[in-house]
């Protein structure tokens, strides 16, 4: 069996961790973008998850927690599969140290990033359409 990469690890599951945190908000952004949700139901989707005064809802708490628990179940299933490999101790907590600290890197560092995006996007492209739909009807 071949030893798991830390970095490739932090990446994968930084990655889908920080997804699962903004979820919120990537998700409604990405399906507007392909035009399968107008501006309307976007704006409601992801309002569903915070508050009137725009902090967080319960929801977008729920995500956050889900996002935590993917990077400490990565966690464990790397050091579960590293163990399974023979190699020194030494060598095994270090790799798990440099997993940690890159998927927590990574996580967050994602996770600001897919943050400003939608935000950028949704003030963009989603709020004017939002306008436009409700000055129509």
């Amino acid at each position: 069996m071949k030893n798991p990469n830390a970095f490739k690890w932090s990446i994968k599951y930084g990655l889908l961790s920080a997804l699962t945190g903004m979820l919120c908000c990537v998700a409604p952004a990405v399906l507007f973008m392909f035009g399968l949700m107008g501006g309307v139901v976007a704006i409601s989707f992801a309002d569903f998850f915070y508050k009137e005064d725009g902090s967080l809802g319960i929801g977008s708490i729920i995500l956050r927690i889900i996002a935590v628990g993917l990077g400490v179940y990565a966690t464990l299933i790397f050091r579960k599969k590293q163990n399974q490999c023979s190699i020194n101790p030494q060598r095994k907590k270090l790799n798990l140290i440099l997993l940690i600290l890159l998927l927590t890197t990574f996580g967050v560092s994602f996770f600001l990033a897919f943050e400003s995006l939608s935000s950028w996007y949704f003030d963009k492209y989603i709020v004017p359409q939002q306008q436009l739909e409700l000055n129509i009807n």
